[in-house]
């Protein structure tokens, strides 16, 4: 039987070369590694089922939009690999009405929000107060990512009941609208990257989608070092291994925590794609996911 450290599955074209910097990381670790794409995801899972290959940890980026990688994930599950951001856990965490009772529960600033059940459970809803919401508000999703479904500036009742039904079985947050603070010339929201204890800050251009890191000085001159702080207790919370989220200074002067756990992280070199995570970033990430594996499997 051949067996691998680290099986790396992927589906998407522009984690290539994230999957090549992996495999660097891994060879620089002595850790084996093995990736798993849709070309070859057939003939892996027929070697496994023939117990002619085996592996000791996992990474699934694959599944969240390719079904087809869900028997891989099982078989993971079922032998009990160390697995990055284990498919439950990332189910739970990157439902936004259930992180949302559970940050406040834990004394994390979020806005104002309320929640609605899916459509498909209760059709009938009466019309709810919306002026704490305080004027334009997000119509957000439970649990679809990337933006989809999101409405940014709705204004009335009849559009909530529009949107429930574009996806009724989805459970839906009405979210009050964050005026950031302006740090020269620049709005105070921010996109932090979270990745085994270490805190990946950087200003987040809610038009363009640019990142542009938090430098140590900025952290000084504007007081933004609470923002390791609170992805640290997200992460507390949410239990995932790498995740992003997103991060407002309100002109309140309270960090409101805005978009609240992503994942599958966009990992994309900033240098190959305008919106991509600045390289320094995706390097340091893929090196500690392989000094974490490393450290789980010598475990087993």
């Amino acid at each position: 039987m051949q067996r691998y450290d680290l099986c790396f599955a992927w589906n998407w074209e522009y984690d290539a070369e994230f999957s090549h910097l992996l495999e660097a990381s891994c060879q620089h670790y002595g850790i084996s590694f093995y990736s798993v794409k849709p070309e070859n995801l057939g003939q892996v899972f027929t070697c496994l089922e023939r117990e002619e290959l085996s592996f000791a940890a996992f990474f699934d980026r694959a599944s969240e939009s390719d079904a087809s990688f869900q028997p891989l994930v099982d078989w993971a599950r079922r032998h009990r690999l160390f697995r990055i951001n284990p498919q439950s856990q990332t189910i739970w965490a990157v439902d936004k009405a259930t992180m949302h009772m559970e940050f406040i529960s834990h004394g994390l600033d979020t806005p104002h929000t309320i929640l609605l059940p899916p459509y498909a459970e209760r059709p009938g809803i009466h019309l709810q107060d919306l002026s704490p919401l305080g004027g334009p508000f997000a119509i957000k999703p439970a649990c679809m990512g990337g933006g989809e479904g999101v409405v940014l500036a709705a204004t009335s009742w009849d559009q909530v009941l529009a949107v429930r039904q574009q996806h009724p079985d989805e459970k839906y947050l009405l979210q009050a609208q964050v005026t950031p603070q302006i740090l020269d010339g620049r709005p105070a929201w921010f996109r932090v990257l979270f990745c085994d204890g270490a805190v990946y800050p950087c200003w987040w251009n809610q038009s363009t989608h640019i990142y542009s890191t938090v430098t140590a000085e900025e952290r000084f001159r504007f007081g933004l070092r609470n923002l390791r702080d609170v992805a640290s207790r997200i992460a507390q919370i949410c239990h995932l291994h790498l995740f992003s989220t997103e991060i407002a200074l309100a002109e309140s002067g309270r960090f409101m925590v805005v978009d609240y756990v992503n994942d599958p992280v966009d990992l994309r070199f900033q240098s190959k794609a305008i919106d991509g995570v600045p390289d320094v970033y995706v390097e340091s990430i893929a090196a500690r996911l392989v000094r974490l594996v490393g450290r789980n499997i010598l475990l087993k």
